[in-house]
């Protein structure tokens, strides 16, 4: 039975007071009512596709590019190929490209691949492939270690016991004999995947950055070919074809904010900066200070301070600053000029296969000019493949001819490639200006140039004294070439233009590079640091260090360092900042000023006088001993001269002292930080 609810006196003067007044239900109805309201707009919220308007770079790939495997990608594209390389600088990925390229001639179709991007265990599986092969094109780098983007895999190769038999493999190495640990890489990558089971095909290859790595190259790589077909019975099509890798697209119609501008990965990076800051993502440092060093001569050099606060960056004395330069635009204008093409034209290369996790050569879409200016080496000599194909657009069948003969392996066009292209320093522009009968596509040229690498210059300060600056001394390269040209060094002429005023800030690109290069950890332990010219960068952040403990009360070890230069009137670089370190005690300096008597004088001169402190230091007290500058003739003298003080005052044989020095360097006492 339903009970009757007492009408509701609108005076609200009713016998029984009612459970609910007016002002109670008008409320509870704006209550009800706005939660029904907000359940509907949450519910046609969810049910509208949620809009996300975070710039993404254009370079998309495929759902294969986040597939690590190489396997798959072999299996799917009918390949049996893969080259990987282990490259810091890209001359090795270049050389990875060349013979994954070749491949087709040789009924192998091949692809490249970044071991860091790759699941490496998979070499157990390539067997499973008929004429299948791996191929290692691996550079050593700094102190004898993998690149960066082959470590992973040297590392496992190293502690794991796979076994790969069935792995047919080779390997070509790229160093530079100048260095203690010549192509140290390759050689044990090597003999480890033979240990670890698998076949070589050919026999290691060893290029010298220092003399002439694409002979050698070209050489290891004409007698491998023969080598694989008679491995796996196969024959060569024969003639080579040349095929363009990457195909041109003129994009008028992309709008400017989806063009790259100089990125180096992500689109609008320059103008959006965000951490973490690495070799893909710069930071645009402002320049504090720009000034001078030298007092005289004729010859530059920078003293540069960078400010990296709010970078999120950190670094130690001894570590690397990288900078991405730019090229200087007469030339970009000039290469323009010799290809007849509108530099502003926006255009993307894309690769012609489809399989390949890089789709472009450089970031796309982007104008000729931008590409010119911000990802190509315009001012590198050139490696005998590019010319080969430059050859193909000449009108003139003299000029073809010539081209074709420096590219060859033919003894007398080594001969000419070394005069014509390497003695007498000339670039891609050189030779068209000189070739006139050359008229290549700039789109040809762009994929044929190598990309430009960030330069690495020592930092020269210490972080306890300047934790917001990275400071860098760097020497302007500039010289007159054989053909009365001016060649310019790309970066420190970038850097010398990039000069701060006020109310104008200047920024460069730059990222911190970690090193091995320290200082001992116990800051009583006594160091030698021989550091001539712009080798004493490192050891001006060391020295800041070590004063900056001093005055904070810590015992200190003895710090000697030897420097050398030309003229003390001329190129004595901080020469202020070393005389009050000595005077401060915290320091002991032994100059070498070459040109200031009749009989040069070099640092490797006072190493010798020194034989008793050397060894007291680093014999005796078990000090660090520190070497920067030129690899070639200073750091192998010093060295030669080192093993010679241990050997008489340490009473040792020579293989002894040799051996010393070794574990020295195992024990992280002998560091070298050497350039050629």
């Amino acid at each position: 039975m339903a009970s009757e609810q007492a009408p509701i006196d609108v005076a609200g003067a009713t016998g029984d007071e009612p459970f609910l007044g007016l002002l109670d239900v008008a409320l509870l109805a704006v209550l009800i009512g706005g939660a029904a309201f907000y359940f509907l707009r949450s519910r046609k919220k969810e049910e509208e596709p949620v809009r996300s308007y975070s710039i993404q770079p254009t370079t998309v790939s495929t759902t294969m590019a986040t597939d690590n495997s190489f396997i798959k990608k072999l299996k799917t594209s009918g390949r049996s190929l893969v080259v990987f390389y282990g490259s810091q600088t890209g001359t090795a990925e270049e050389f990875a490209g060349r013979l994954a390229k070749e491949g087709i001639r040789y009924r192998l179709k091949g692809m490249v691949a970044d071991p860091e991007e790759c699941d490496m265990e998979e070499l157990l599986h390539l067997k499973d492939i008929d004429n299948s092969l791996a191929v290692f094109c691996l550079a050593t780098y700094g102190e004898g270690d993998p690149t960066d983007n082959a470590m992973e895999f040297y590392e496992w190769i190293t502690n794991g016991d796979v076994d790969l038999t069935g792995l047919n493999y080779a390997v070509f190495g790229l160093g530079n004999k100048t260095y203690e640990h010549y192509n140290k890489v390759a050689i044990y990558v090597d003999k480890r995947l033979e240990e670890l089971g698998a076949n070589r095909v050919f026999e290691l290859g060893l290029g010298d950055d220092d003399a002439n790595i694409e002979d050698d190259f070209i050489t290891w790589k004409d007698r491998f070919w023969p080598a694989v077909c008679d491995h796996f019975g196969i024959e060569g099509s024969g003639e080579e074809v040349l095929i363009r890798q990457y195909r041109l697209l003129e994009q008028p119609d992309v709008l400017p904010d989806r063009i790259y501008t100089g990125e180096i990965a992500r689109l609008h990076s320059m103008q959006n900066q965000r951490p973490p800051f690495d070799a893909k993502n710069p930071f645009l440092a402002p320049i504090r200070v720009n000034r001078e060093l030298h007092k005289g001569g004729g010859r530059s050099c920078m003293h540069i301070e960078l400010n990296i606060e709010g970078s999120k960056m950190r670094y130690d004395a001894g570590d690397h600053v990288a900078m991405y330069p730019i090229n200087d635009k007469s030339l970009v204008e000039k290469l323009g000029q010799l290809c007849n093409a509108d530099l502003d034209t926006v255009f993307s290369l894309i690769n012609t296969d489809t399989d390949s996790s890089k789709k472009h050569p450089f970031p796309c879409p982007t104008t000729y000019r931008t590409a010119l200016t911000h990802y190509l080496e315009i001012t590198a000599i050139p490696r005998t493949h590019i010319l080969k194909e430059l050859a193909e657009y000449c009108t003139d069948e003299a000029d073809k001819e010539f081209l074709r003969s420096m590219a060859s392996l033919a003894p007398e066009g080594k001969e000419k490639y070394q005069s014509w292209i390497q003695d007498a320093c000339r670039n891609v522009v050189h030779i068209l200006e000189d070739i006139k009968s050359c008229k290549p596509p700039l789109d040809h040229v762009c994929e044929l140039l190598p990309r430009l690498q960030p330069r690495y210059y020592s930092i020269s300060s210490s972080a306890k004294l300047y934790p917001t600056d990275v400071h860098v001394t760097a020497v302007l390269v500039e010289y007159k070439t054989p053909t009365d040209r001016i060649n310019k060094g790309v970066a420190t002429t970038y850097l010398k233009n990039k000069q701060p005023t006020a109310g104008e800030e200047v920024k460069v690109p730059v990222f911190i590079r970690k090193s091995q290069f320290r200082l001992p950890t116990k800051p009583e332990t006594p160091i030698i640091m021989v550091g001539p010219g712009t080798g004493l960068a490192p050891f001006r952040g060391f020295i800041q260090e070590r004063q900056y403990l001093r005055d904070e009360g810590k015992t200190v070890g003895q710090s000697v360092l030897y420097f050398g230069c030309r003229k003390s009137t001329e190129d004595y670089i901080y020469e202020s900042e070393l005389t009050e370190w000595v005077n401060k005690g915290t320091l002991t300096l032994k100059t070498a000023f070459s040109r200031d008597q009749e009989k040069k004088v070099y640092v490797q001169h006072l190493l010798e006088q020194d034989a008793d402190l050397i060894w007291d230091i680093i014999g005796e007290k078990k000090g660090h001993f520190y070497i920067c500058g030129d690899a070639k003739n200073m750091a192998v003298d010093v060295r030669n001269i080192l093993t010679k003080i241990l050997s008489t005052k340490g009473n040792m044989s020579e293989a002894d002292a040799v051996q010393y020095l070794k574990k020295m360097e195992a024990q992280k006492r002998y560091s070298a930080d050497v350039w050629s």
